[in-house]
């Protein structure tokens, strides 16, 4: 059993995959609230055990969304992921998050059909953007960039599209990144695995600070 999630987004995103039997998607739950990852990862993950009926020792491997993303939720999720991996002795594997999005926006129920882009929020004013083929697969990217300077008539899936409609006036779902198409993701090896760290694009705002100045 594949268990999957994503803390990239302001939302934690928790799935059950089969990638066994039924090779499909069994549980899913997103939080309801924005910015509270640390409250909301570890109560998930148990809700969705539950609706499938089983207990932490019946995962397998881990999926967990590396961003980008910002700082303080891609750690809760790498944190978790990495400690699950070492209390069951079980692997993780790494998936960009806008890989995900770009997957579902791809192969989903309603399909792109084109060459399109995923545009997340990266604050500042600013999005994580990377441009994809008509099944999901990355063409280039992810980068920081202002929304003028990557604003574009080609759909765009991702909540930047809704964020700048300006800029990315067609809007393409999803929004978020799902964990179960992350699940997919690498189950059916949709998309490049990574090692469990974070995807940053940009120095994180708390850094160490420098020598102290001698006082002359």
């Amino acid at each position: 059993m594949l268990l999957a999630f994503d803390t990239a987004t302001p939302y934690v995103s928790v799935a059950l995959h089969d990638a066994d039997e039924t090779h499909a998607v069994v549980a899913e739950r997103r939080s309801e609230q924005r910015m509270r990852h640390g409250e909301q990862l570890a109560p998930l993950i148990a809700q969705v055990l539950a609706d499938a009926g089983l207990v932490p020792q019946d995962v397998t491997a881990i999926a967990v969304g590396v961003g980008p993303g910002p700082f303080t939720g891609l750690r809760v999720g790498l944190v978790t992921a990495r400690t699950f991996s070492f209390v069951l002795d079980i692997p993780v594997y790494g998936v960009c998050s806008l890989d995900v999005v770009a997957l579902e926006a791809a192969l989903g129920p309603a399909p792109v059909g084109t060459d399109f882009s995923v545009a997340t929020d990266a604050r500042r004013k600013e999005v994580y953007l990377a441009g994809y083929d008509d099944q999901g697969r990355r063409l280039d990217g992810p980068h920081v960039v202002r929304p003028a300077e990557a604003a574009t008539d080609a759909p765009v899936a991702g909540e930047g599209a809704a964020l700048y409609p300006e800029d990315f006036p067609q809007a393409h779902g999803p929004s978020l990144p799902s964990a179960g198409w992350l699940a997919r993701a690498v189950a059916e090896e949709l998309a490049e695995l990574h090692d469990p760290e974070p995807m940053y694009l940009r120095r994180p705002d708390a850094i160490a600070p420098g020598a102290p100045k001698r006082v002359s």
